[in-house]
């Protein structure tokens, strides 16, 4: 569980049990008390990130990684640097971690220092993680009895850095993640910053979702000699979602929603929503509708965003509204559907929305609400998948004219006439897996 108030962890407790599985590929090359740690997690076989990537950070190479949350890069970068503290163990020093980790957003940070504890339960090692948004003392506090590993956001780091809390001068080990995520919010200039501090003999691993020539041209201002890990899930992850589009009228999105959600099948809910004060109000109505929801936006304290995603963990909230910024980084198991309430600006994002879902091999169901000021957005995001996304037209809440202003013109229109939308009214009728509800003909939706 993460907290609000990060604290120092010592991850020194007892082994009580050995290995339940044996460990494959690369998981082999790691100590007993790791393979412990990972075997009680359930993890038998590394993901292609790990199975690349283990290795040759062993054996101190930089590291240069295209790769998304969901692939498993937190072990792939969390194991080797566990391993490689706990062969040279020293005594830490105060104020001076040995390894730093930067995230861009809190809960990515969060989650990162939760990892790390629970790959090292078995070691003598400690971390911390630092954020803004909550009082700093017990982060001070925490640096002040010293830790081998520190996982930050730039904005904190070097707001404690400025105080005297934290030196970088003995950092062994450097690790950013998301790169591209704090290109967008603009902590590269601080990165930089952070750098100057750090000594040149180090172990670098630079990790990004994208790697376009500018940020390639980042990177190898801060590695050296690095090994390459592309790891591209987008495009598998995507075949393995259920996609639906439901046009609607604007105003019937929140009686939309809650129909859809009186499918039971509908365990793990995330809904995306463009505005902060949009997803407010849609949690608002799921609750009073008597579905338990919670929203999680950039205007939350810190401590109520840290309430709402453990919530949504551990199954207190059924739902969860986010805003997209809200949702970097966010890594949560077993999302069975996104909703995308609002449609994205940005069509790439709603490649990232869905792929919240069908984690770890697993199927996922993402559905889409349009309305008619949508339409562009919605025609954006099929040019970026390359096909249409399949309609069900019999819900409802249809709405006729958002589904009339999205069809292409007479002369784009398929073969025989058809609309090339992947559906036509005798297809997506609420008897599939996306929809609870009887439709128009009387008929039972909802799984069978």
């Amino acid at each position: 569980m993460e907290h609000a108030h990060p604290v120092r962890r010592r991850t020194d407790r007892p082994a009580p049990q050995p290995k339940t599985a044996q460990a494959k590929g690369a998981f082999r090359a790691l100590i007993d008390p790791l393979q412990r740690a990972i075997a009680a997690e359930g993890y038998v076989t590394p993901t292609p990130i790990q199975e690349q990537s283990i290795e040759p950070l062993l054996q101190g190479r930089d590291l240069l990684g295209t790769a998304q949350t969901g692939t498993g890069k937190t072990a792939a970068f969390a194991l080797p640097l566990l391993q490689r503290f706990s062969k040279y163990r020293r005594r830490p020093r105060k104020n001076t971690p040995r390894a730093l980790i930067l995230a861009p957003t809190r809960e990515l940070a969060a989650q990162i220092e939760q990892s790390i504890r629970t790959y090292g339960k078995f070691l003598r090692l400690s971390s911390t993680v630092i954020f803004g948004g909550v009082n700093q003392n017990p982060q001070v506090t925490a640096l002040n009895r010293g830790v081998d590993i520190l996982v930050a956001t730039p904005g904190r780091l070097l707001d404690l850095m400025e105080q005297g809390h934290i030196h970088l001068d003995e950092v062994e080990v450097f690790i950013l993640d998301e790169v591209d995520r704090m290109l967008d919010m603009g902590f590269i200039p601080d990165v930089k910053r952070v750098l100057k501090k750090i000594p040149e003999e180090r172990q670098t691993l630079f990790f990004s979702a994208t790697m376009p020539p500018p940020m390639e041209e980042l990177a190898h201002t801060m590695v050296r000699n690095p090994i390459r890990v592309a790891i591209a899930p987008e495009k598998p992850a995507v075949e393995r979602i259920a996609q639906k589009v439901l046009f609607v009228g604007k105003k019937s999105k929140n009686a939309l929603l809650v129909s859809l959600l009186k499918n039971p099948r509908m365990k793990k809910v995330l809904i995306f929503t463009q505005m902060k004060h949009v997803a407010n109000r849609v949690s608002k109505k799921l609750e009073q509708a008597g579905v338990h929801a919670s929203a999680i936006h950039g205007n939350k304290s810190q401590a109520a965003r840290t309430r709402a995603l453990d919530g949504f963990k551990q199954g207190m909230f059924r739902a969860l509204v986010a805003t997209d910024v809200a949702a970097r980084g966010l890594d949560v198991d077993d999302i069975t559907h996104v909703i995308n309430y609002d449609l994205p600006m940005e069509s790439e994002t709603y490649v990232h929305r869905i792929g919240r879902t069908a984690r770890a091999g697993a199927d996922g169901i993402s559905i889409s609400f349009c309305c008619a000021e949508e339409r562009s957005l919605l025609r954006d995001i099929e040019r970026l998948l390359g096909k249409r996304v399949p309609v069900e037209l019999d819900h409802p809440f249809h709405s006729e004219e958002a589904y009339r202003s999205s069809r292409p013109a007479p002369n784009s229109m398929g073969r025989g006439g058809e609309p090339p939308w992947g559906g036509s009214r005798g297809k997506g009728r609420p008897g599939g897996k996306f929809s609870g509800y009887r439709g128009r003909g009387g008929r039972r939706g909802g799984n069978r």
